[in-house]
């Protein structure tokens, strides 16, 4: 069940905040979602692009998602476009699919379960990230593994 839809052109923050492509989200929205700033989404572009996201601090006490150039490309959207697009909450707060490697990791070691539960969610999306770079399964294990004893100090 979408939360809210609308419609606005792609806008781009200056260079020097990191020149991403957005979509502006005001907080009176916001204010309306289960964890306001902290809630995981899911963003429909053009009922063409469907992704997982969330919310970053535009700086005036509104916000904004990510339109990556990768998304835009395959909508045939550029800066300044308008767009139709919906927001609704992600059922995975996570917000991000725990890797199969990871969970019989976390099932088979029960330090590692303990601190990787003690996580932040966005440290355990950012272990998460950095196991799926990696194609080797011994190769994600050891990142999985340093990543929570670092984290443990």
């Amino acid at each position: 069940m979408s939360l809210h839809q609308g419609q606005q052109t792609i806008k781009q923050l200056e260079q020097r905040k990191g020149g991403y492509y957005y979509l502006k989200i005001e907080a009176a929205i916001v204010g309306k979602l289960s964890n306001k700033r902290k809630t995981r989404l899911i963003c429909t572009i053009d009922n063409l692009v469907s992704y997982r996201c969330g919310l970053n601090h535009l700086g005036d006490g509104n916000f904004y998602l990510i339109v990556s150039g990768k998304r835009l490309k395959a909508l045939g959207k550029n800066l300044g476009d308008l767009v139709a697009f919906s927001i609704e909450e992600d059922p995975d707060q996570l917000g991000v699919a725990i890797p199969e490697v990871l969970e019989v990791l976390l099932a088979q070691d029960p330090e590692a379960k303990s601190i990787f539960d003690v996580l932040t969610d966005g440290k355990k999306r950012s272990l998460i990230y950095a196991i799926l770079k990696v194609k080797d399964l011994d190769k994600q294990v050891r990142i999985a593994l340093d990543f929570l004893n670092e984290q443990n100090r």
